[in-house]
């Protein structure tokens, strides 16, 4: 008999399914792919297939628990309230706790993304290189299609000239030169570190302008997402038991990156292998707080009282909500409070503003042209609006959104919230 350790802790969320259906209405990948086996019905019924001992992790099957962005939309609307991301997530465990993660993922997360400074030597590697890519607009370089592997024509942004560990301080008193109103840790996230470091330094600017303190541990560590999210909760419990101890002595995490802000609450959802580990997750996920919600709820700032940079001025916005954001930690009214209080700057309401991007990390990788299909939903209401720049606050979706503008040519840029503000 095999051990289905992974499979029994979701068990109880793979039973609550009715097999309704209701699922297929609002999955981006099903309304895509229009298969049974894409939607998070025909899923949780294979799943349920292996406990019943009915059914084996083959390929097929691998590739089935892949298809999925994880988004949370069919969980939101999901009439039995049925956790079906657990069920996909657990299942990836599963799987890898069987079949192995294979040799291109154990290398990428059990040897370079576990490790934060191989990590950073082998994108200093790659950043050597990146110059042989063709530049299409700024910073923006085109791999073309024959470059299948690296990402198949998508338009992605160039490493930056310094990474963001290069040149951040370990602490940042108040720039008022005052006591303190509280000490906070700052998590980088890959995609800051590499591609967007001004983001993470004009994070830090904004909080220490208001009072705050900011520590920046070296020893911090990937989120996580990419490996645990792929099912090797091994490799994300290392990360977990890292991030936790880099940041023992803080008030507060914060992090400017939406996926990076879930994955660090979510430890104590997917990840506990005891029941002491389950509470220091607990514990570690109080302190938590993405920037949006830090803003508007912790530091009580009032919108109104920002001032806008004045490239932005005139200018209509509208915003993408992040998927981590509006459906993994329920951070929806923030960001569009911040926005509409901007003096000066005209916010538009874009239709499914919550629609996914596509992104999913790792599947746009492997299903790109799945991705392009539902982004370019995105597209169309984009287009809607008439804006001129785009907001949101996870880097993942910037890379995914500023890749489909310029694919579809469209004239939008694309912005984190935190670039509009003084």
């Amino acid at each position: 008999m095999k051990d289905l350790k992974e499979l029994k802790k979701i068990e109880q969320y793979a039973d609550q399914c009715m097999k309704c259906g209701f699922c297929s209405f609002f999955c981006p990948v099903y309304q895509e792919e229009r298969t049974e086996t894409s939607v998070a019905r025909g899923k949780n019924y294979l799943v349920k297939e292996i406990l019943k001992g009915n059914q084996e992790f083959t390929k097929e099957m691998g590739d089935i628990i892949g298809l999925c962005l994880l988004c949370k939309r069919c969980v939101a609307m999901c009439p039995a309230k049925t956790q079906i991301d657990r069920v996909v997530v657990g299942a990836r465990a599963q799987m890898v706790n069987e079949k192995g993660l294979g040799a291109i993922k154990n290398f990428a997360f059990r040897k370079v993304m576990s490790d934060r400074k191989a990590f950073g030597n082998y994108v200093k590697l790659a950043k050597a290189f990146q110059w042989l890519l063709p530049k299409t607009e700024g910073n923006i370089r085109h791999l073309p299609d024959f470059l299948k592997a690296l990402g198949q024509g998508r338009n992605i942004p160039a490493l930056a000239d310094k990474f963001l560990r290069e040149i951040v301080k370990p602490v940042y008193k108040p720039q008022n030169g005052e006591k303190p109103k509280m000490k906070v840790g700052y998590f980088m996230g890959c995609a800051t570190d590499f591609m967007y470091p001004e983001l993470g330094l004009k994070f830090i600017d904004f909080l220490t302008k208001r009072g705050i303190e900011v520590v920046v541990p070296e020893s911090q560590s990937c989120c996580g997402a990419a490996m645990y999210f792929s099912g090797d909760f091994e490799t994300g419990r290392l990360q977990a038991e890292k991030n936790i101890a880099a940041f023992k002595d803080v008030d507060y995490i914060v992090t400017a990156c939406g996926t990076c802000s879930s994955t660090l609450k979510d430890y104590q959802k997917y990840l506990p292998d005891t029941e002491d580990q389950k509470k220091r997750f607990e514990e570690f996920e109080k302190k938590v707080k993405d920037s949006m919600e830090f803003i508007i709820d912790i530091m009580k700032v009032k919108p109104e009282e920002l001032t806008l940079k004045k490239e932005f001025e005139g200018k209509a916005a509208t915003w993408h909500d992040p998927c981590h954001l509006v459906r993994y930690q329920n951070i929806k009214d923030q960001p569009r409070a911040i926005l509409k209080g901007l003096k000066g700057l005209k916010y538009v309401e874009m239709p499914n503003a919550d629609l996914c991007c596509g992104m999913g990390g790792s599947f746009s990788v492997y299903h790109y042209d799945i991705t392009k299909k539902i982004a370019g939903k995105k597209m169309d209401g984009i287009k809607s609006t008439g804006a001129d720049i785009v907001v949101t606050a996870c880097p993942g979706c910037m890379v995914n959104l500023t890749d489909n503008v310029l694919q579809n040519k469209m004239p939008q840029k694309v912005y984190h919230l935190l670039e509009l503000v003084e």
